[in-house]
């Protein structure tokens, strides 16, 4: 394995540790409508769980408030009932063929509590790039012993330490833009 492949795939791998905390921080409430929230929620749709929005359409209608079109008009009844199971804190309303859920906005301790969860989602996804880089060095070790001199090695592991300034600062601003999402009243 030469120098170039640890280095791609180091980079692919830190990238997809980034990607899976913009995913978790996607579904975290902020006391603005959306999607997010409800996308994953369960249902039992004829005896299997499935996604909500594999069953339905979902909307933000207002800064505030969702609205779910359901693809089967049957399945109203199922949706309603596990977004009220899925504890988000949401209070789903039938209306005609849709479901509106307004987005109450978070208390003042409910909010610190999202602060906090999001500074460890980015703390866990740091840690899992440091692991990356960890992992990466000890290929290039491995690579030194047998195939790449030692100035090849240097210039690797520095270009690796690169890429992890790069993902760090990526994750802090994610983070951070997030924790603002969520401390706007």
């Amino acid at each position: 394995m030469e120098t170039a492949a640890v280095l791609k795939e180091c980079d692919q791998r830190m990238d997809k540790s980034v990607e899976y905390l913009r995913k978790e921080l996607h579904g975290i409430r902020t006391g603005r409508a959306n999607t997010g929230l409800v996308e994953y929620v369960k249902v039992d749709y004829y005896g299997s769980p499935t996604d909500l929005r594999d069953l339905a359409a979902i909307s933000v209608a207002e800064a505030t408030q969702l609205v779910i079109k359901p693809f089967d008009p049957g399945s109203k009844n199922d949706i309603i009932k596990a977004v009220e199971t899925a504890e988000l804190g949401l209070n789903p309303m039938s209306e005609g063929d849709a479901i509106r859920i307004n987005i109450p906005a978070p208390s003042a301790d409910r909010r610190k509590q999202l602060v906090m969860q999001v500074k460890k989602l980015g703390e866990e996804s740091k840690v899992a790039i440091r692991n990356e880089r960890r992992d990466a060095n000890k290929k290039v070790d491995q690579l030194k012993s047998g195939t790449i001199s030692e100035d090849d090695a240097k210039s690797t592991k520095e270009d690796i330490d690169e890429l992890t300034k790069k993902h760090t600062n990526q994750v802090d601003t994610i983070t951070n833009g997030k924790v603002q999402e969520i401390e706007e009243v």
